[in-house]
């Protein structure tokens, strides 16, 4: 079928396709906004994948792990495209939209195909033309979302389907009126369908979960189509087709199955009842997709059609394609019917959500307009054309003032979609503000507002745009952490005026940043709605970062240089003079060296008493130097083309500290002695650990005296670092199902606090390493299976269980645990054996016959499935 695409059509789906960029980068030149909160995640996420395509390990699976750990919630396939782009072109939205132009190519073709295999080649190149001017396609391809990449993916799929199935009905037509019968149509191309078919499936689901709404029903359709013919040439190939499509989308939905189920319902049933959709038992619910028609179509697209269509065939004009007619009509209708019910029985509905049945609704459209046919045909379709691009233009750009703007909007309701066109906003200044403060570490951005304008997301992405230097996270949500936010992070953002959508919470958040004698302003910027942008930092922040010699960025010579060989120092340790055990001590570690040694440096730090050779008579307090926010030597710098607010990239290459030059770290934070310490004076003990190459060595500690005393007043202190509240956490786990909701509430709130959650690997190094010294350490061995679980290390985490359940053998929630990770891996029958002990040992805990009915389930035995659940309900 590809052969017989004419030349003179591939040129007129080019220029129609070239027409669409001109508009799109015309748009784009004159759009001087910043992302919203949806945009901007998506940008965020691609360029992670650009920054993880800079060396790709193609042959890794751990890499590959990693890679598919970079979105967790939303598949990535559109985001990968958009990385390959920004690999190319440079990082920026505007050239992360390009990517936009490779899914409208695939788009047309698909369209033109599907009108050339279902009507004619005048029906496709009709559909393609009209695809560009439908508001519901044009308004999505000037952003950066998921639902038009899975407009032009789902196309594709439908059209390898639709010829796919045609060819096995003996139905091939190419070009207007011509039916050719083939009963034993050619094994190849039917093969290479099916694998088309297969592929662009998966490719779909690749893009977004909700690609199944639109597919489903013409592939159960074909499904049993096949099977009740009982051609085992052709169930053959749609099996592989479906082999095919599991191939490419089952290694990211395996690797995240557990974050998509429990985002779903965020997604579905939370946003529905936050947004006010209507419930399923309302007509409102099924009708509220067929109201916004108008919208998506335009009045001008969708009458004009629909008159041709009742106009003709009330006088039994038939077009010349008529042979075909009928089947088509009834297979474009089951791919409408079924994306329509399925849509609708979604509970959260927007707009948006079923833009990939609008080019089936082009192709009809498209039918209806070559049914114009006598001597008024030509003139009323190009009449219409004319009347839509128009409508379109008036649309995109405010170039008829308020009577072109109105009569816009009485022919296509709500697709106004200019670009902005007004002052700049100061997002890439916050960033360059906090990097300019703070040079040499990796910054966290509490961010209180969440306007369209301004929100964690698009303050986010900007410090990603600037090596990932700075991140943004929203903070302040609930009332009992308002203190732990103030105190965990360096930097705020406020905003006068209009807040957004934020919770109750924010208004004392806000009041405890500004009011607080911990925080200075650092600057204020007006924006563009007069409203005022505050940014402010803490006035002794927890990490200072300075240098000793050559100032950052000057430029080193390369001759007579050789790499300083000196450890690790720790000059000095501030501690109070006595506390008592059981309260959080403030500590000040100040640590010098050479960025080599310090940025990847974890530090073993034991705290003991002199007098006593105990185990029980000793803390510890590992972590990173710089608490992990030490900038990392990136090996290829974000290229320039920042925006706004470009950096050169000798100002990017110059983020980077020289590796010669000599920095003190001092670090603030707090420690957490055991209660149960003995009085007694204590002494510091340091041991360093390279991550990156596993090189350790002894630190010298200066001398520095610390009395524990149970009767001492406790002295006032910061937050304890992350790494020491982890461990805090995994020391309850032992505590099974009632520990479990505060141990995830809490981890919740400190990894907003460490957005690459590096204290976590912090966290594995550190145990690892003291329990090849003390094995038997259980608070440790829970320490690390937490770290492992966290990161979604399946065996890291079963190795870590392993040992868990051997040091705490008689707990039967250990056991669980590990049968817990085993069915994260899909390995039913290990967690089937992982639970034998835990039934022995407390057969009266229900969750423990809830994960074995889920293993039973796994492994097909119904029977002991339906047993363990009926014990779970009693």
């Amino acid at each position: 079928m590809l052969a017989k695409f004419k030349h003179r059509h591939l040129l007129i789906l080019l220029l129609i396709w070239l027409a669409g960029v001109v508009v799109d980068r015309i748009w784009f030149a004159c759009d001087r906004s910043v992302p919203d909160w949806d945009r901007a995640e998506y940008l965020t996420s691609s360029l992670n994948y650009w920054q993880a395509l800079q060396q790709p390990q193609w042959f890794s699976s751990d890499w590959w792990t990693d890679f598919w750990q970079l979105s967790t919630k939303a598949p990535p396939l559109a985001q990968i495209a958009a990385a390959v782009t920004q690999l190319m072109f440079g990082t920026g939205s505007d050239r992360a939209t390009l990517v936009n132009l490779f899914f409208s190519a695939i788009l047309l073709v698909s369209v033109y195909g599907l009108g050339l295999q279902l009507f004619s080649a005048e029906v496709g190149l009709w559909a393609a033309g009209i695809c560009q001017l439908i508001p519901g396609l044009y308004k999505l391809r000037l952003d950066f979302l998921l639902d038009y990449p899975l407009t032009a993916v789902v196309t594709l799929c439908f059209w390898c389907l639709t010829v796919w199935r045609m060819r096995g009905q003996g139905k091939i037509q190419y070009g207007r009126g011509a039916q050719l019968c083939a009963p034993t149509p050619k094994i190849i191309p039917n093969w290479f369908w099916a694998i088309a078919f297969g592929i662009s499936l998966g490719m779909a689901l690749l893009v977004k979960q909700t690609a199944l709404f639109f597919l489903l029903t013409p592939v159960v359709w074909t499904g049993v189509e096949v099977i009740r013919k009982r051609n085992i040439g052709r169930i053959c190939q749609f099996a592989i087709a479906l082999l095919l499509s599991a191939i490419v989308f089952m290694p990211w939905y395996r690797t995240n199955w557990l974050l998509i189920l429990t985002g779903g319902k965020r997604a579905t049933v939370d946003s529905a009842i936050a947004e006010g959709d209507p419930a399923l038992n309302t007509l409102d619910a099924w009708t509220y997709y067929w109201k916004l028609l108008p919208e998506h179509i335009s009045w001008v697209l969708l009458l004009v059609p629909i008159v041709g269509l009742l106009l003709y065939k009330s006088q039994k004009l038939k077009v010349k394609s008529q042979n075909n007619t009928p089947d088509s009509l009834i297979w474009l209708a089951i791919f409408l019917i079924g994306a329509y019910l399925l849509c609708s029985l979604n509970l959260n509905k927007d707009s948006r959500y079923v833009v990939p049945y609008l080019p089936g609704v082009a192709l009809l459209l498209a039918y209806g307009m070559t049914c114009w046919r006598g001597r008024w045909g030509q003139q009323i379709r190009w009449s219409t054309v004319g009347l839509t691009v128009l409508v379109m233009g008036l649309n995109l750009f405010p170039l008829g003032g308020i009577l072109g703007s109105r009569f816009a909007s009485s022919l296509s309701p709500n697709a106004k979609h200019y670009a902005y066109m007004g002052s700049e906003y100061p997002h890439a200044q916050v960033i360059e503000e906090i990097v300019q403060t703070a040079p040499n570490l990796i910054s966290n951005l509490g961010v209180l507002p969440s306007t369209l304008e301004v929100n964690q997301h698009n303050l986010n992405y900007f410090g990603a745009l600037r090596n990932f230097q700075v991140y943004g996270r929203q903070v302040g949500t609930r009332q009992q952490q308002i203190v732990q936010d103030g105190r965990s992070l360096d930097w705020f953002v406020t905003k006068t005026g209009e807040q957004g959508s934020v919770p109750n919470a924010q208004t004392a958040m806000v009041q405890y940043v500004e009011q607080s004698p911990d925080f200075n302003l650092q600057k204020t910027w007006t924006l563009p709605d007069s409203s005022s942008l505050k940014l402010y930092h803490r006035r002794v922040p927890q990490v200072e970062v300075g240098s000793r010699g050559r100032k950052l960025g000057e430029q080193l010579p390369i001759t007579n240089y050789q790499l300083p060989t000196t450890n690790i120092k720790l000059s000095r340790v501030t501690v109070p003079s006595v506390a008592p055990p059981g309260k959080p001590i403030p500590v000040t570690y100040e640590w010098s060296g050479t960025w080599e040694q310090l940025q990847p440096g974890i530090v073993l730090l034991t705290w003991k008493n002199r007098d006593s050779d105990k185990q029980s008579d000793r803390w510890i307090h590992d972590r990173a130097i710089g608490m992990g926010n030490l900038i990392h030597n990136f090996p290829t710098p974000v290229r320039a083309g920042f925006e706004p607010g470009s950096l050169a990239l000798t100002d990017a290459l110059s983020l980077n500290p020289p590796l010669l030059t000599s920095y003190t770290v001092t670090e603030r934070s707090a420690m957490m002695p055991p209660s149960d310490l003995s009085a007694g004076i204590y002494t510091l003990e340091a041991t360093y650990l390279n991550r990156n190459t596993g090189e350790t060595y002894p630190i010298t500690v200066p001398p520095v005296n610390l009395k524990i005393n149970p009767a001492a007043t406790a002295t006032p202190a910061p937050e304890l670092d992350l790494v020491t509240q982890e461990r805090l956490l995994a020391a309850t786990l032992p505590q099974g199902i009632k520990a479990l909701d505060r141990v995830f509430a809490e981890v919740g709130r400190i990894n907003q606090y460490d957005p690459i959650q590096d204290y976590l690997v912090q966290v594995q190094l550190a145990m690892e390493y003291r329990l090849k010294q003390e094995p038997q350490n259980i608070d440790w061995a829970y320490a690390l299976t937490l770290a492992q679980i966290l990161q979604q290390n399946v065996k890291g985490a079963i190795a870590a269980l392993e040992r868990v359940t051997q040091l705490d053998s008689q707990n039967p929630y250990a056991y669980a645990y590990l049968a817990f990770v085993h069915l994260y891996n899909w390995n039913g029958a290990a967690a089937q054996t992982a639970l034998k002990p835990a039934l022995a040992l407390n057969s009266n805990i229900p969750e423990l016959h809830a994960l074995h009915g889920i293993a039973a389930l796994m492994q097909g035995n119904l029977m002991q499935a339906w047993q363990d659940y009926s014990t779970f309900r009693e």
